[in-house]
């Protein structure tokens, strides 16, 4: 029959093997080499230790540190359900005090409105009558986006794959967002702001689009603000691709033609631009355009001062109000007549109102492009949806049988093909994508949702790995020393109970980091500040049991009855300490975030597993030396 020591020495060998095989991943993996974490992660088989490993916080291993805030305004627009040059004036002065203020945009937006007595329910019919109704209801949809926003960028990052993410809000409509050993920021910043809007909208007619354009040419002409009705034009009538017709000016020598005043040389004094040479007296904004495949081009050096054209104010009016202009999300390579290459990016001219939004996918996968599509061999997005979506997709593409549906993905054109028939099923797919990672990272934010309004970064920081090993180099050479003194001060005050006690102290360390690694926890520099303090807990509740000894001894009592009764009196007390202190550190493991957090796990595991070697372990050896003969003095 077993007795109880060697119950306690079975215990505590259970424990120290599953401890073992904790750190066992631990300790593997910081010894592979980059080459062999790669081979690794090729065959798959690196997944299985990142899984059970230590992982390091932001301050450790390097990452980014990014502070994002709501876009209120544009989403207030976004819900607006009529839109008016009026409604758009009041929202963006509004916009513009309240960030020369840093007032609330509602506040501002409010007192802009009843200055003007402007009626909202004109633009928000679905929210009551009354103006201080309707701003109480984008109110509580701006919270209710707040709460959408926090929601889809966990989604984003989890699907991302980093571990132990921070993603906090803070204030009213901003939210902190830690990532921990990302590499490619880019990459991050692009998942995390991206919007993710897709939307289905029709191309508008030729024939609007060609007399907008023939009014800003009469414009840039005359300077005279003139709605010019023309007949759609056939494909060669706009400036062809044709190297011969080509010419390089400057954007002083475009102004020079023109009557307009629009300031384009305030960034690109000396930009050289090509136009078309037979278009370019008559027609200055039409020379600066191509025709490729009956579509808008614009030579990749020509987009700055289109863009700048487009959105002077004056043009702007010429501009029929339910359109708008947008980019493709890449430029085409293309080959001239004469052979040489030029990027193109495509303008495309749209209606403002999309026929379908993103919100109704249920389904979005990156693939290659099957040899029965166009994109074949290309990397594309599949999207599927649901049922309402599926019959709003199929009204939508079988009234405008033989009109052109743009597929525009955070204001950004992918692709605008002709409808041909009407699609039932509510499926489509994405092309134009410049890889399979860019596939992906499009597929994540469809599945993860759109955000309900865009987030601006206000607050950016990015931390190399370099001051993380300097911060855990520091750390370890504080704790270490630390360690070495308490050894030493226990080992010369209390003799051979001492290095008992420092056992203890060794053997609470690696329970504590077997402990974060089976539970995949996140270690911090205040984590490790933590460890260090447990340290100290640690030996406190030795020096409290060897106290009471000392005293029992000093009593005239027997070693073994001595060691019992300072074990049973110094119980209370480690217990009411640790367990006050274990309390605070479930506060700050509960509602703490980032360093705090990760504070408090360490402080909690750590008096947990102090009290375990304090009052289990040392008493288990102390029986041991006593149960084998009896003892008439003791070391301490």
């Amino acid at each position: 029959m077993f007795k109880k020591t060697n119950i306690r020495f079975i215990i505590i060998g259970v424990a120290l093997l599953l401890a073992g095989y904790s750190l066992y991943w631990t300790i593997a993996y910081s010894t592979f080499s980059d080459e062999q974490v790669e081979a690794k992660r090729a065959d798959g088989s690196l997944e299985k230790f990142e899984e059970r490993i230590i992982r390091l916080g932001l301050d450790l291993q390097g990452g980014m540190h990014v502070v994002l805030e709501l876009n209120i305004p544009k989403l207030v627009e976004t819900l607006a359900s009529n839109k008016t040059p009026q409604f758009d004036a009041l929202l963006e002065r509004s916009i513009q005090e309240s960030k020369a203020t840093d007032e609330d945009f509602f506040t501002v937006f409010s007192r802009n409105m009843e200055a003007e007595d402007f009626k909202l329910v004109r633009h928000f019919n679905d929210r009551g009558y009354k103006n201080a109704d309707i701003i109480k209801s984008l109110e509580d949809e701006a919270r209710d986006a707040m709460q959408r926003a926090l929601q889809i960028i966990r989604n984003r990052v989890d699907q991302f794959g980093v571990s132990e993410p921070t993603i906090q809000r803070a204030g009213q409509n901003r939210i902190i967002v830690e990532l921990a050993g990302v590499k490619d920021i880019e990459h991050a910043r692009s998942l995390i702001q991206s919007t993710a809007l897709l939307e289905f909208t029709l191309l508008k007619d030729p024939q609007v689009t060609q007399s907008f354009i023939a009014s800003v040419d009469n414009y840039l002409k005359t300077g005279r603000r003139e709605i010019i009705e023309e007949e759609p034009a056939d494909e060669d009538t706009i400036v062809a691709l044709k190297e011969s017709k080509d010419k390089a000016v400057s954007v002083h020598e475009l102004l020079g033609i023109t009557e307009a005043d629009i300031d384009l040389e305030d960034e690109q004094e000396d930009t050289s631009l090509v136009v078309d040479a037979e278009l370019y007296s008559d027609k200055p904004f039409t020379s600066l355009l191509r025709n490729i495949g009956g579509s808008i081009g614009v030579p990749e050096r020509n987009v700055y001062t289109v863009k700048k054209i487009l959105n002077d104010p004056d043009v702007q009016k010429l501009m029929p109000y339910d359109s708008k202009f947008l980019w493709s999300a890449k430029p085409e390579r293309l080959t001239t007549a004469a052979g040489k290459t030029e990027n193109y990016y495509m303008l495309y001219h749209l209606e403002r109102e999309a026929g379908i939004q993103g919100k109704y996918i249920t389904k979005a996968t990156a693939t290659i492009g099957g040899a029965e599509s166009k994109a074949a061999g290309q990397p594309i997005v599949n999207i599927s949806m649901n049922n309402e979506g599926a019959k709003i997709f199929s009204r939508l593409t079988g009234s405008n049988i033989g009109k052109f549906l743009a597929i525009v993905l955070d204001e950004k054109v992918y692709m605008a093909p002709r409808i041909s028939v009407k699609i039932p099923n509510g499926s489509a797919y994405i092309e134009g994508l410049e890889s399979m990672e860019d596939a992906k990272n499009i597929a994540i934010v469809l599945r993860a949702g759109a955000l309900p309004a865009p987030v601006d970064i206000i607050e950016e920081r990015t931390i190399g790995p370099s001051l993380g090993r300097d911060s855990i180099n520091t750390s370890a050479k504080v704790g270490l020393i630390g360690f070495v003194l308490v050894i030493i001060f226990m080992a010369f005050y209390y003799k051979g109970a001492g290095l008992l006690a420092d056992l203890a102290v060794v053997l609470n360390f690696v329970f504590v980091m077997a402990i974060l690694a089976t539970l995949g926890a996140t270690l911090t520099l205040p984590g490790i500040a933590g460890l260090i303090l447990t340290i100290g807990i640690a030996v406190d509740a030795n020096v409290l049991i060897f106290e009471r000894i000392r005293e029992e001894l000093e009593k005239g009592k027997t070693v073994r009855a001595a060691i019992d009764a300072g074990y049973s009196r110094a119980f209370r007390t480690i217990l009411d300490a640790n367990v006050t202190t274990m309390l605070t550190a479930l506060i700050l493991m509960q509602f703490g975030t980032g360093p705090v957090k990760g504070f408090g796990v360490t402080l909690f595991w750590g008096i947990l597993c102090s009290m375990f070697t304090a009052i289990f372990v040392t008493r288990t050896i102390f029986n041991y030396r006593t149960d084998r003969k009896i003892l008439k003095t003791l070391s301490i």
